[in-house]
């Protein structure tokens, strides 16, 4: 017989790292071009003027300039009305 009692399993003790996910730049930053400024999954930020968006619906700046955010909105598609966020770059003045 055993003299200690068995260890057994858990079913704890196992997680994942973080994604890092979310804003990376705020408003009025400067910005280069590709710079990366939202990490986020699905769209609750939208690409405005001078921002693309990745696969992974990662926006990022098309050109140098200085961040902006601001609410819109926008109509859907069952003819309702609702705000949404966008983020623009505007270009830096010379």
């Amino acid at each position: 017989m055993a003299h200690t009692k068995s260890g057994g399993s858990t079913s704890l003790g196992r997680d994942s790292a973080g994604q890092r996910l979310g804003v990376k730049r705020f408003s009025g930053q400067k910005v280069a071009a590709g710079e990366v400024l939202i990490r986020q999954r699905g769209t609750f930020f939208r690409a405005g003027k001078n921002v693309r968006i990745g696969k992974d619906d990662t926006m990022y700046a098309a050109i140098a300039g200085l961040v902006k955010f601001n609410t819109k909105k926008v109509r859907l598609f069952d003819n309702t009305l609702k705000a949404r966020k966008f983020i623009s770059v505007e270009p830096a003045k010379a």
